[in-house]
C-alpha cells in the first residue's frame, strides 16, 4: 500500500515558524510532524510515500535526504510553479499510485488512530473514499447521513452550507485530514490546476460513495496553530 502525505502548504496560521520553515518540519517533542507522520505510517507497513512540496521545499527535500527517508522510500512531487492545493496536488500525484486503494494524510495533524482498521473498513464498504472524521467542534463540517455517506459541506462560521444528497437530515462531523481513497477517483475528477479535494469530494458525492470512518476516542491533534504545540507535545512522546 502506498501513501501520500500533504506537505506543501504556507502555513499562514502557523507564523512566525512558516516565516523561514515550513509547517511540515515543525518540531514535537525532537521530531518533526513529518518524520512522524512517516513513523506512523511505518507502523501499518506503509512505507512507500510521496510527499508534495511548495513552501520552503529545499528544507523539506533536504530533511527527508540528510534522514535517509526516516526508514522510507521517499518520492517528491515539486508544486514548484504554484501550490496545487489539495486536490491539485493529489492529481498531480497520480501518477505515483498504482490499482491498490492508498492512505493521504496532512502533514501537520498528529493521531494514534488505528489506521488499519480504516483501511478495513474502507475495503469492506467498497466505497471511492473513506474520510476520518471526529465528533469534535469546529468551524467547518462534513455533512454525512445515516449510512456514513457524504452528503454536504457547512462553514458555521459564515453560514456557507453545500448540501449534496437529501436522504436524511445531515449529521455534522470533523474531518481528521486522513482519507483512505480508491484510485478509481483520478478518472472521475473534472476540475483542472488549483482545487481543494473537498470540491472534488462534494462532487462525486451525489452519484459515488463517499465513506466516514469515525475515531473519536483516539489521540488527534490538529497542529494548525502555534498553541496546538504543546497539546500536541503531551499526546504524542
Amino acid at each position: 500500500m502506498k501513501a501520500m502525505i500533504f506537505a506543501a502548504g504556507l502555513g499562514t496560521r502557523f507564523k512566525p515558524w512558516t516565516d523561514k520553515h515550513p509547517k511540515a518540519l515543525a518540531i514535537i517533542n525532537s521530531k518533526s510532524l513529518l518524520q512522524r507522520n512517516i513513523e506512523y505510517l511505518q507502523q501499518y507497513g506503509i512505507t512507500d510515500i510521496i510527499v508534495n512540496v511548495h513552501h520552503f521545499a529545499e528544507q523539506v527535500i533536504n530533511a527527508i535526504k540528510a534522514n535517509n527517508g526516516w526508514g522510507s522510500t521517499i518520492t517528491i512531487s515539486h508544486e514548484e510553479d504554484e501550490l496545487l492545493e489539495t486536490g491539485g496536488g493529489l492529481k498531480k500525484a497520480s501518477w505515483f499510485f498504482d490499482s491498490n486503494p492508498f492512505v493521504v494524510i496532512n502533514a501537520d495533524v498528529l493521531t494514534d488512530m488505528q489506521l488499519d482498521k480504516m483501511i478495513e473498513y474502507h475495503n469492506s464498504q467498497k466505497s471511492l473514499a473513506t474520510l476520518a472524521i471526529t465528533n469534535r467542534k469546529t468551524s467547518r463540517y462534513f455533512l454525512f447521513d445515516n449510512d456514513n455517506e457524504l452528503c454536504g459541506w457547512k462553514n458555521t462560521k459564515t453560514g456557507e452550507e453545500r448540501i449534496t444528497r437529501r436522504n436524511t437530515p445531515p449529521i455534522p462531523k470533523a474531518f481528521s485530514g486522513i482519507h483512505v481513497i480508491n484510485p478509481a477517483i483520478f478518472s472521475l475528477i473534472t476540475q483542472l490546476g488549483k482545487f481543494s479535494i473537498v470540491d472534488t469530494y462534494l462532487d462525486l458525492s451525489k452519484t459515488e460513495s463517499i465513506k466516514c470512518f469515525d475515531h473519536s476516542g483516539s489521540g488527534f491533534v490538529d497542529v494548525g496553530k502555534p498553541e496546538a504545540v504543546e497539546i500536541a507535545e503531551k499526546l504524542f512522546l
